[in-house]
């Protein structure tokens, strides 16, 4: 009886995974057949899967890591909720055609101004970065600086990659009527049509590709990473950084990814950067390849030819073990040895691109255990 009583339990819980799985819309739904056969013939699709441009392993070393989960670690988490710099809704939009100006909204989102253009960059308003409200790490900030609710019209939405930190459904849903266009890696529209977006306002591109959107020129460009929102589609959809191009100012977004040549190669064919918002943050020794050290994001913005860096990725959740801190001081570090110019605005601060005179304040110092 033991034995029928466990079996029928753990019938009962693969039951409940697989239509947990299989109902919430947050993971979308598999890639057709029809794609999938469109992919292989791509030098970035190998059997079934999306590939790196070199060969990225996880290595874990697994008793490493779990002596260093259960280390104390005071600083981990701000010491207070971190308050945002509030956006007023009715400025948005109004800069001259001429100006550029990117505001952070925490992590990797970004609101982008750009030749009277609003373009959302990897928009996550949501409060954690999870599948499900009641799991994961809560956002360090109780408010964002802007209600998404506000937002009266986005020209364009630029999304890297499928990751909850990135592509969140609650905000892609709260976003839906209010979007001229969709940008994303190959696959990602996928998720957009299964929440209700037209299907005519996606555009998915491979590495190298690029797009012209109002005379703004984007390129899809190649990062280290991966992809996957559950628990058997991992690498099904393709991740990558972007270059945008406008008349007046050229701007290159990261995404996730570890340290590698592309970020020369895309600095020689794409460079200078007026900006680079570099991925700087949630990296372990255990998963460098998937998501770069500090001082290899300041390299990253000298391989870049970047006139100013922004690291990102930070500032808004704990998707790592290292102090919530560690990444923008150790950036900083590296970034003075190599005599890189560096912006720090706070969470719903902008920075007008190409200034001389840009955020570069230490404001995260008050909310930090012990430093």
């Amino acid at each position: 009886m033991v034995g029928i009583s466990i079996s029928i339990i753990i019938g009962l819980m693969i039951i409940t995974l697989s239509l947990f799985l299989l109902l919430n819309p947050q993971f979308g739904e598999s890639i057709p057949k029809e794609q999938k056969e469109k992919y292989a013939q791509l030098a970035n699709y190998k059997d079934g899967k999306f590939v790196n441009q070199s060969v990225t392993e996880m290595d874990v070393h697994f008793w490493a890591l779990m002596k260093e989960m259960f280390k104390s670690k005071p600083n981990k988490r701000p010491n207070t909720n971190i308050p945002t710099l509030k956006i007023d809704p009715l400025t948005i939009g109004k800069l001259d055609s001429i100006a550029t100006r990117l505001t952070w909204m925490g992590h990797s989102t970004f609101l982008l101004e750009m030749q009277g253009k609003v373009i959302l960059i990897d928009p996550m308003f949501g409060k954690r970065p999870s599948p499900v409200s009641w799991a994961g790490t809560k956002r360090y900030s109780n408010e964002l600086p802007l209600d998404i609710e506000k937002l009266s019209y986005v020209d364009a939405v630029i999304i890297s990659h499928d990751h909850y930190d990135h592509l969140d459904y609650k905000t892609i849903k709260k976003l839906k009527g209010k979007v001229g266009q969709y940008f994303t890696p190959l696959g990602v529209g996928n998720y957009l049509v299964k929440w209700g977006v037209d299907k005519e306002k996606i555009n998915e591109l491979n590495w190298w590709e690029d797009i012209d959107f109002e005379n703004i020129s984007l390129v899809c460009t190649p990062a280290r990473h991966f992809s996957g929102r559950g628990m058997f589609d991992r690498a099904s959809t393709l991740w990558c950084s972007w270059v945008i191009k406008g008349e007046n100012h050229n701007i290159f977004f990261s995404g996730d990814g570890g340290y590698d040549t592309h970020f020369k190669e895309i600095g020689d064919k794409y460079g200078p950067f007026d900006l680079s918002l570099i991925e700087n943050g949630q990296y372990n020794n255990n998963w460098k390849q998937f998501h770069m050290m500090p001082e290899e994001s300041a390299q990253a913005a000298l391989d870049l030819k970047s006139k100013l860096s922004m690291p990102i990725h930070w500032g808004a959740f704990t998707l790592a073990l290292h102090d919530w801190t560690d990444p923008i001081e150790r950036f900083l570090v590296k970034a003075d040895s190599l005599n890189l110019s560096v912006t720090t605005p706070e969470i719903g601060e902008s920075v007008m691109v190409g200034d001389s005179v840009y955020p570069a304040k230490y404001w995260w110092k008050p909310y930090s255990v012990g430093k």
